[in-house]
C-alpha cells in the first residue's frame, strides 16, 4: 500500500518533471523527493523516470503507473476535499477570477462541471482587470486567477496551461500594417506600442509591451492604458498598436481596428494560478477541469 506522500511525490514529479518544483509544491526537500522516489522504484523493481543533469522524463512503466494511479488519487483528494467542505459549511465556495472574454467562457463552463461532477461546491466567477488581477489574488479576494503568461512571481503557483492563441497586432484601420497578411516582431520598429499604467511586474506581461525587438531595435512606447478595452479604443483612435491574442477575432471585432497575425512570435498561453499559500486540492481539481474544457476551445 502506497502512503499518501509517496503518491503525491510520484504524481507531482510526473506532472512537473522537475525535482525542485516538486519539492516546492509539496513543502519538502529535494532530498526527500529523491528518497521517496528511490524507495518507490525499489518496490516496483525498475526506474520510473529517466533523469539526467538537465531533464527528467517518465519511462514507459512510469507513464503506465501514472495513468493507473491518477484517477484513484484524485478520488482520494476529492473525498478529503468533500469532508473539508462539509466541515466548513456552505461558505466554502471557490472564487475564480478571469481576464478576457475567452477565459470567461471557459471559466463559466468549468464552474458548472466542477459543481456538478466534482465537489458540488459553488463557484463564484468574476471578471478582473489585468492591471489589478494579481493584487486581487494576493489580497485574498480570489482563490484561482486565470491570466496570460508569462508570469514570474515567487508567491504564486502557475498551474496548467488552459488554452493558447495566436499572437496578433491590433493597429488602427488606416495604419500601413493594416493591409499586411502578417507582421514580424521587427515590424514593431517605428510602431507606437501602448503601455499599461500599472508597471507592477507580471501585472501586464512584458511581452505585450516590449521595449526592443529580438534584433535589439528600440520600440517606441505609447500612451498608458488601464484596461484592454481602453487599449483597443486608443488603438482605434490612432494612438498606437496593441499586441493581442487571436480571441479578438471572435470577441472584440471593431470597425476602427485591424488585427494582423505575427508570423514569427509564439502563441499567448493562459493558465490557472493561485497563491502558494493556498495550494489546495480543489484549486488543482478546478484547473484540471478547466484545462479539459479550454484545450481546443478556439477550434469550436
Amino acid at each position: 500500500m502506497l502512503e499518501r506522500l509517496e503518491l503525491q511525490v510520484f504524481l507531482t514529479l510526473a506532472e512537473e518533471l522537475h525535482f525542485g518544483r516538486t519539492a516546492e509544491r509539496l513543502h519538502v526537500t529535494t532530498g526527500r523527493v529523491s528518497q521517496i522516489l528511490k524507495k518507490l522504484e525499489g518496490r516496483v523493481g525498475t526506474l520510473l523516470f529517466d533523469r539526467s543533469s538537465r531533464t527528467v522524463e517518465l519511462t514507459e512503466i512510469g507513464r503506465q503507473l501514472r495513468d493507473d494511479l491518477q484517477s484513484g488519487y484524485e478520488q482520494i483528494e476529492t473525498g478529503l476535499a468533500r469532508a473539508t467542505q462539509a466541515a466548513r459549511g456552505s461558505d466554502s465556495s471557490l472564487r475564480v477570477g478571469f481576464v478576457g472574454a475567452l477565459a470567461g467562457q471557459v471559466m463559466h463552463r468549468a464552474a458548472q462541471r466542477f459543481t456538478d461532477d466534482e465537489l458540488g461546491a459553488p463557484v463564484h466567477i468574476r471578471e478582473v482587470q489585468v492591471v489589478d488581477a494579481l493584487a486581487r489574488l494576493r489580497g485574498g479576494h480570489l482563490d484561482v486567477l486565470v491570466i496570460s503568461l508569462p508570469l514570474s512571481a515567487p508567491d504564486i503557483t502557475v498551474g496548467p496551461v488552459l488554452f493558447s492563441e495566436a499572437r496578433m497586432l491590433a493597429v488602427p484601420a488606416g495604419h500601413p500594417l493594416a493591409t499586411r497578411a502578417s507582421v514580424t516582431m521587427e515590424d514593431l520598429v517605428g510602431v507606437v506600442v501602448l503601455r499599461p499604467t500599472d508597471t507592477t511586474p507580471g501585472a501586464w506581461p512584458a511581452d505585450r509591451h516590449p521595449r526592443r525587438t529580438p534584433a535589439g531595435s528600440t520600440i517606441v512606447g505609447g500612451p498608458r492604458v488601464d484596461t484592454f478595452q481602453e487599449a483597443l479604443q486608443q488603438a482605434g483612435a490612432g494612438a498606437g498598436a496593441v499586441i493581442v491574442g487571436a480571441q479578438v477575432l471572435r470577441f472584440y471585432s471593431r470597425p476602427d481596428v485591424v488585427y494582423v497575425p505575427f508570423s514569427d512570435a509564439p502563441p499567448i498561453e493562459w493558465a490557472a494560478t493561485w497563491l502558494k499559500t493556498n495550494d489546495v486540492p480543489r484549486n488543482r481539481s478546478f484547473a484540471r477541469i478547466a484545462q479539459k474544457i479550454g484545450s481546443g476551445f478556439l477550434q469550436q
